[in-house]
């Protein structure tokens, strides 16, 4: 058996399936109206009537005569001259850019190119990248039996392409030649895989909330239209896209539900930026430590409808660290009056597996320097139950400004009487108080 040192009868031909480009007219095309006539010569109704249908009488040739000298060449025949497209598709003429999350589909042709007949030819077609081989085709347990001279076989290879960097699609032919040889024929096609987008993220955390900002950057040479842009959440986490008002009709709104439109991100750097909300799980309040938020599945298309699909890693987020009891405020009063007392609603939850409490409430004085504007009214210790596992107790706190203007609520408290344990108060909170 020889290999390619010597002189082969067949060689392979390859070819990129891929969606055609437009073919587009370079020269520019014009009214010869707009060239003879100014701006303003058209603001008379009558001239703007009369004088297109006169000067086509003495420009424009009669209706089926050829024009052999071409001198109507670049006027506009048609509204749509001015697209400069000509009606005519452009097959790809090399690999062109492949990018990752395509499809690679390429029609390969063996050709025979002797003077006579290859018999038992046995095909192998395999994309190699720097980490793995992957086997496209493979005619070993069923052989070609033969390619007559001048005649070909043809066949479809496609692979998903999830890998970035340098491939090879190898594709290599094991046939008998007209002497009865065996010979072996190998052949290696290179293409290189860059990145179509990329996906900066930025997290931040707002008291139960969580808010996940992603931008889609286009680093194609076409512009891409988004037809999936979808965020999916951690088992732990539930997520809602944030999205801008929109001021429309009942008819468009309900035609937007059925017909989604794509997002259009421009070619060479356009941007898309999309914000969800994400809140922890009721069944999954306590995960402590977790930080994976969930990743993203996108979709695309070119300007042509050629596919796409990229999944982005796990996005990470800032380390979940639950407190065993947590104080919430629940209502403020809108209007609070100097010296008159008020009530605010708190909220008091067990992140815990086991019951806990009672509990006591009060006011902490914080810096015994500073005399507080706001303070309890009445009781200064609020007693509290027991709370079941995983559950929440709402109450209200009785309170009396004693100074006028901007004023903060600060210093309440949680202790657990039976482990005896105090808990972090809850957060400062802004209150405005007015005179009587």
């Amino acid at each position: 058996m020889s290999s390619t040192l010597g002189p082969h009868s067949l060689a392979f031909r390859v070819m990129r399936l891929c969606r055609p480009s437009f073919h587009v007219d370079s020269p520019l095309r014009v009214d010869p109206l707009d060239l003879f006539t100014g701006e303003d010569l058209l603001d008379d109704p009558v001239a703007a009537y009369q004088l297109p249908r006169l000067f086509s009488q003495f420009v424009n040739r009669k209706a089926g005569e050829p024009d052999l000298t071409y001198c109507n060449r670049f006027e506009l025949q048609s509204p749509t001259d001015a697209l400069g497209l000509s009606g005519l598709l452009i097959l790809p003429l090399a690999f062109g850019a492949i990018y990752l999350g395509e499809t690679f589909c390429s029609y390969v042709s063996i050709n025979n190119s002797s003077n006579f007949e290859v018999r038992d030819v046995i095909i192998k077609a395999e994309i190699q990248t720097e980490r793995q081989r992957l086997l496209l085709l493979d005619t070993t347990k069923s052989p070609v039996e033969s390619i007559r001279s001048g005649g070909r076989y043809d066949f479809i290879v496609e692979h998903d392409v999830k890998e970035l960097g340098a491939h090879t699609l190898v594709c290599t032919a094991l046939y008998s030649d007209g002497d009865g040889e065996r010979k072996y024929l190998p052949q290696f096609f290179k293409f290189s895989v860059a990145n179509p987008l990329s996906v900066r993220t930025k997290v931040r955390s707002i008291k139960d909330s969580t808010f996940l900002e992603a931008c889609i950057e286009n680093h194609t040479k076409s512009n891409l239209y988004m037809d999936q842009v979808e965020f999916e959440p951690a088992q732990q986490w539930s997520a809602t896209i944030l999205k801008a008002d929109e001021h429309s009709s009942e008819f468009n709104c309900r035609t937007r539900e059925i017909f989604k439109p794509p997002s259009l991100i421009r070619a060479g750097g356009g941007i898309h930026n999309y914000l969800y909300q994400l809140r922890l799980s009721s069944s999954q309040m306590k995960v402590d430590g977790s930080n994976i938020l969930g990743k993203f599945q996108i979709t695309w298309r070119t300007k042509l409808g050629e596919p796409g699909r990229l999944q982005t890693q796990q996005i990470i987020g800032s380390p979940i660290v639950h407190q065993e009891i947590e104080l919430q405020l629940l209502e403020v009063p809108s209007l609070t009056i100097l010296e008159r007392p008020f009530l605010v609603c708190l909220n008091l939850k067990n992140q815990t597996d086991r019951k806990r409490g009672p509990f006591e409430v009060w006011s902490s004085q914080g810096d015994p320097c500073e005399e507080k504007a706001v303070i309890v009214n009445g009781v200064q210790k609020l007693v509290l139950p027991q709370v079941e596992a995983f559950s929440s107790t709402d109450f209200k706190l009785n309170l009396i400004a004693t100074r006028l203007g901007i004023q903060k609520i600060t210093g309440i408290t949680v202790f657990d009487m039976k482990e005896k344990k105090t808990y972090d108060p809850l957060l400062d909170l802004e209150i405005f108080v007015y005179a009587d």
